[in-house]
């Protein structure tokens, strides 16, 4: 990889480390008001079209029909199942215990990628860098841990173990099926299609009778089509074509101390030592994650 890239690639990582640290909360206060899968479709309905067309007046290659397979696959395992089912989870989870779940993609996609036709090694620098971000979220969320047998959760914990499962299938999956595209054209396009199947899901679910925007729920889905999917996702699928796998994974380490740190910035919500400590070990974890994945 050249150094360009490389450093496109890290800087892309390091967007979603901020971006999708705030989306939790944009989408908790978008499924207050609106119907989840519409809510979810029209997110990626709107930020496909628009990333499409700047890209098409770039004179970017458009995708051929090999390529549109791969696209549709990889945007229904993503967004459709991924996305989804946070956000149809997030209807009755809080956004703490969702974090956390969540803290397990990375485990997920090093799992899948070691039995992947194409397998990828990995190395105890990893392994350890692994367990040392999760430990790291578990000393910040722990106390949300019983909430797992909460039975007025088991709908969301369930539609957030699906959404872990199929994402990270999706990006192993993106990884390994090379398109002949650039990976931003790629990101509009399985936006396009996620985002088409997953509103006419919605319209057949009868959610188009009761969707209807207040102003915060408008900002709420604004703000997830700007940052969380034309930057955030199109950040992602760059990140996951450049860098490894298991690097990117660690995104879902870095977001929520991200949201702690912006809650304690704009919020003036409190932030402790013990958080400080936490995310200490978090940092070191990743660390040794990005060295390990150099050593592959």
């Amino acid at each position: 990889m050249n150094h360009q890239k490389n450093y496109k690639a890290l800087l892309s990582l390091f967007s979603i480390y901020i971006i999708w640290g705030t989306t939790y909360l944009a989408i908790r206060i978008g499924v207050k008001e609106l119907p989840p899968v519409l809510f979810t479709g029209l997110r990626w309905l709107a930020a496909g079209p628009i990333m499409f067309t700047f890209l098409a007046l770039k004179k970017h290659k458009f995708p051929n029909k090999n390529d549109l397979k791969h696209l549709t696959i990889i945007g229904l395992l993503l967004l459709g199942g991924g996305n989804g089912f946070v956000v149809f989870a997030e209807q009755w989870v809080p956004s703490g215990l969702t974090a956390l779940l969540i803290t397990t993609v990375p485990f997920w996609v090093v799992g899948i990628e070691s039995i992947y036709p194409v397998k990828k090694k990995i190395n105890s620098l990893i392994i350890i860098g692994l367990i040392l971000g999760l430990i790291g979220v578990l000393l910040i969320f722990g106390g949300d841990l019983n909430k797992i047998f909460d039975p007025s959760y088991f709908k969301g914990v369930l539609g957030l173990m699906l959404a872990v499962f199929l994402w990270s299938i999706g990006t192993v999956y993106s990884k390994h099926k090379k398109v002949s595209v650039h990976p931003l054209m790629g990101a509009a396009v399985e936006m396009m299609i996620a985002g088409f199947v997953i509103t006419i899901l919605g319209l057949i679910l009868g959610e188009g009778s009761s969707f209807h925007f207040s102003t915060e729920s408008f900002l709420a889905y604004l703000y997830l089509v700007v940052f969380g999917s034309l930057i955030g996702y199109g950040s992602y699928i760059y990140a996951i074509a450049n860098l490894p796998i298991s690097l990117v994974s660690t995104y879902a380490y870095v977001n929520p101390v991200i949201a702690l740190f912006l809650g304690w910035l704009i919020l003036n919500e409190p932030l402790n030592i013990w958080i400080l400590f936490a995310s200490i070990v978090i940092l070191i974890g990743v660390t040794l994650i990005k060295k390990g994945s150099e050593k592959i």
